[in-house]
């Protein structure tokens, strides 16, 4: 399995993405084994859920890294779970710190790493890989907490997985985790300089009208968190990649491009009209009117 290479190769680099790897099916293995840069000057954006067991996000990051000029990474919920079959069984913020460790033995830049300013075509840009969690904001209309938004999601059969296998540990709770990372990312991103745009990289949206189309509105309440949604235009986005939801898309909200850039599971994948591991092309920008994908 081939991916042609990403539409509109610059030959002096383009800042690509992608998400949603989940490289324990061999059928999005292969699509990674297959997945090539078409310049040496090319950057990859990991937008999270390359996969769960420790061994799998290794393979992933070390086979992109040796391909790509830089692979830049940001965790999904998939790699901060502790699944029982995993040797690595650290929980929590452990996790994060283990899996922090491993990019940084692999040179993949993490959320912990300085900010890299790509320079390429359509920057300068600050490329900014977040891990911000989610709180349960993204409510349903009328429901006023996070305890009865999930009363009722449980009602409804939606719980995600992340329940069982996403532990928060040293934090009370997945929310107050997630307060304390926009807290500390937002004080990071107020240190850049006041002139630099950036390109904001997180699994989950930034923004809740992506979820507005998810076949069980329930479920956002696990994508992501209502205090970032001024970040793309207070932080001078040129772009916003997230991942998560499963469904690739552009969509523009107060002039800011948001890529969601996933591949997904191989029977999400199978009914697109596009091949599969084709990354998005973030910078340079597309042309007016038209999308990151063909």
């Amino acid at each position: 399995m081939t991916p042609p290479p990403p539409d509109g190769p610059s030959p002096t680099g383009s800042l690509l993405a992608v998400s949603d790897l989940h490289v324990r099916y061999a059928e999005n293995r292969a699509v990674v084994e297959a997945l090539r840069p078409s310049s040496d000057q090319d950057w990859l954006l990991v937008a999270g859920d390359v996969g769960e067991q420790m061994a799998d996000i290794e393979w992933a990051l070390a086979t992109l890294a040796a391909r790509f000029r830089k692979v830049v990474w940001a965790p999904g919920n998939h790699e901060l779970w502790t699944p029982p079959d995993d040797p690595v069984q650290a929980r929590g913020a452990a996790r994060y710190d283990a899996l922090v460790r491993l990019c940084r033995d692999l040179g993949v830049t993490s959320p912990e790493d300085p900010y890299p300013v790509w320079r390429g075509p359509g920057g300068p840009a600050a490329v900014v890989p977040l891990f911000l969690l989610y709180d349960y904001s993204f409510r349903q209309p009328g429901v006023r907490t996070a305890e009865e938004a999930l009363r009722r999601a449980d009602e409804a059969g939606v719980v995600a997985t992340d329940e069982f296998l996403l532990h928060s540990d040293p934090y009370p709770t997945v929310a107050d985790w997630c307060r304390a990372r926009v807290l500390r990312t937002a004080e990071r991103l107020a240190a850049l300089p006041a002139d630099l745009p950036t390109v904001l990289v997180n699994h989950f949206p930034l923004v809740r009208e992506p979820t507005e189309v998810l076949r069980y509105p329930e479920f956002a309440l696990w994508c992501g968190t209502e205090s970032t949604a001024d970040w793309p235009v207070r932080y001078r986005a040129a772009a916003v990649v997230y991942g998560h939801l499963h469904i690739p898309r552009l969509i523009r909200k107060q002039g800011v491009p948001h890529h969601e850039v996933s591949l997904g599971y191989p029977r999400e994948w199978r009914r697109r009209s596009t091949a599969p591991g084709r990354p998005v092309r973030i910078l340079p920008a597309a042309a007016p009117g038209t999308g990151s994908r063909p």
